[in-house]
């Protein structure tokens, strides 16, 4: 009985030194990924969307590529594009893409990646007009804006500066086909935005000249928090760019 009980406790004590060891080796291995919740406003196609049970968008797939490449894992938590950066400030997020413009107020609370897309308005005419070729050729012109926007603004406080008539729409179909038709002589929209209506459908426009402000997009972290991973991001980032995973995202939602 004596032998048979030795045996037992050094048959118990082998087990849970084996099992000790085993986990670890798990732990030194790293085979358990980080996981980081990332704030998401999936009301802003092309950048983010839902289709059926599925997210998509720009920057689903650029922020999905950046944790494949960096080898970290991502849950996302949509919400209202509002409320992303009090999540941050409450913990409850570590990471936000959310087409969200890098401005000094912001940049107060948050910490951005290098820039991962130049937003901004554009101009947009009839596919086949050649003489409206930069913002610089609408005089005397009539221009189709969407009440409430940042398009509508601009073109209402430059109206004077550059001449313009402004007719204004409730909804951007509305505004498309005016200038589709030929009753208004272009319209000014947000640049991702119109991109990817004229990508997805036929509307018969174009955007003419450069950008008429200069937005740039940027990945956040809360201030002065998880650098290590801000610095993943734009390792990650700078990799998609130079292996071309950058360009075929923003070619599969903006055309070329």
């Amino acid at each position: 009985m004596k032998k048979f009980g030795l045996f037992t406790l050094f048959l118990v004590l082998t087990l849970f030194i084996a099992a000790c060891g085993t986990d670890k080796t798990a732990s030194e291995s790293g085979s358990s990924k980080k996981v980081y919740k990332v704030g998401v406003d999936t009301t802003y196609p092309p950048f983010e969307f839902k289709e059926g049970d599925e997210y998509k968008g720009i920057d689903i797939e650029l922020i999905n590529a950046i944790a494949e490449k960096q080898g970290f894992e991502i849950e996302l938590s949509p919400m209202d594009f509002g409320g992303i950066i009090p999540a941050m400030q409450a913990n409850q997020l570590d990471v936000a893409i959310a087409g969200m413009s890098i401005t000094e107020d912001r940049k107060k609370i948050v910490d951005f990646s290098s820039p991962y897309f130049d937003a901004g308005l554009i101009v947009v005419v009839k596919d086949d007009n050649s003489t409206v070729k930069s913002v610089d050729d609408l005089k005397g012109k009539k221009v189709a804006v969407k009440k409430g926007t940042s398009g509508a603004k601009y073109a209402v406080d430059n109206a004077s500066k550059l001449g313009i008539e402004v007719v204004q729409f409730n909804d951007s179909p509305a505004m498309f086909q005016e200038v589709s038709n030929g009753n208004a002589d272009a319209l000014i929209e947000d640049y991702p935005v119109i991109t990817y209506a004229i990508a997805q459908k036929d509307l018969g426009l174009k955007t003419v000249g450069d950008r008429l402000n200069g937005d740039q997009y940027g990945i956040a972290v809360l201030k002065g928090k998880n650098q290590d991973l801000l610095e993943k991001i734009n390792n990650g980032l700078a990799e998609l760019k130079k292996d071309g995973t950058y360009d075929k995202i923003l070619k599969t939602y903006l055309g070329e």
